[in-house]
């Protein structure tokens, strides 16, 4: 056991700037425990990693920047539990509470959720993506059921959202979610038909329906992103990898994994080019660098490498 856990040791001790591209490797160690709710990851602006469900569920974990191991950074509202997360460029953390149907946010500098946005028509809000603009999309599939939907959240008064729901076609059970890196094109996994589909904006509206990839598996796609080239990094649970598409579905790289239950990754670290990944097969968080940097590592419009 000891030599087992000074590998691990010496292997997070690896500088992540020093990584081979598209090798993943262990980032939290065997003692950091996170719930098989381990999801939705996202960084913020100082390149802190943030997870839900770390410990006990209803909680989210923080891995500060340059570290391993993981910390409660807050607690939601009783009966609450986080799924996705997402920041926006003022530094608020929204976070997709699928159990009461609400957004949460969490304000800069502050560790207790407020309700941004709620809704009794939620079916069970799941992932989120956001906009530069600050309006959040958000998918919202049934909890028993094989069918899902998206919803636009928009910034409203007194720093709540207002949405609307947004349905182009019947969608499966909606999952994963992002922006191309225009903001112009919504991209959608659905888990239970192995699918990602491709939406075009349009006001309150998404049309053009395109089908990305339909994956031949059985694995389901979960999270998803998008680099500031538009390729999408899927998620595939049960594969034990991810997968790059470009926009038109051609698959140009499968990165293996740790372990064989990624369910969601986010992009940060050095450059923006560190790939963090969910993994619930151990119930912990793995880490590979990447040749470009993802896409909401450019929110700011003063960054000159984007």
């Amino acid at each position: 056991m000891r030599i087992v856990l000074a590998l691990v040791v010496t292997l997070l001790a690896v500088p992540v700037q020093a990584q081979e591209l598209f090798v993943s490797q262990r980032l939290t160690p065997p003692q950091d425990r996170y719930t098989g709710g381990i999801e939705g990851p996202a960084v913020d602006s100082a390149n802190n990693l943030y997870v839900v469900n770390f410990q006990r569920p209803g909680t989210i974990g923080r891995v500060r920047a340059g570290q391993n191991r993981s910390e409660v950074f807050a607690v939601l509202p009783p009966g609450s539990i986080g799924s996705g997360i997402r920041f926006d460029r003022s530094g608020r953390m929204f976070v997709a509470d699928y159990k009461k149907n609400n957004i949460l946010v969490f304000d800069p500098g502050r560790r207790t959720a407020r309700t941004y946005f709620h809704s009794p028509q939620f079916n069970q809000p799941n992932d989120l993506t956001i906009a530069t603009d600050g309006t959040l999309y958000a998918g919202d599939p049934e909890p028993h059921g094989s069918h899902g939907r998206i919803w636009r959240v928009k910034p409203g008064a007194n720093g709540t959202g207002a949405g609307i729901i947004m349905q182009a076609r019947r969608m499966g059970r909606t999952n994963g979610i992002d922006l191309s890196p225009d903001g112009q094109t919504l991209y959608v996994g659905e888990a239970n038909t192995r699918e990602i589909w491709a939406y075009r904006i349009d006001g309150d509206r998404l049309v053009e329906p395109r089908l990305v990839k339909k994956f031949d598996d059985a694995s389901e796609p979960d999270g998803l992103r998008t680099d500031i080239d538009g390729r999408i990094f899927v998620a595939r649970q049960l594969s034990g990898k991810v997968t790059v598409l470009l926009p038109d579905g051609t698959v140009v790289r499968e990165i293996q994994m740790r372990g064989q239950k990624p369910s969601n990754l986010t992009f940060g670290g050095p450059g923006g080019q560190t790939v963090y990944v969910t993994q619930v097969d151990g119930r912990f968080v793995e880490q590979f660098r990447t040749d470009r940097r993802g896409r909401e590592t450019c929110a700011s419009p003063n960054d000159a490498a984007c």
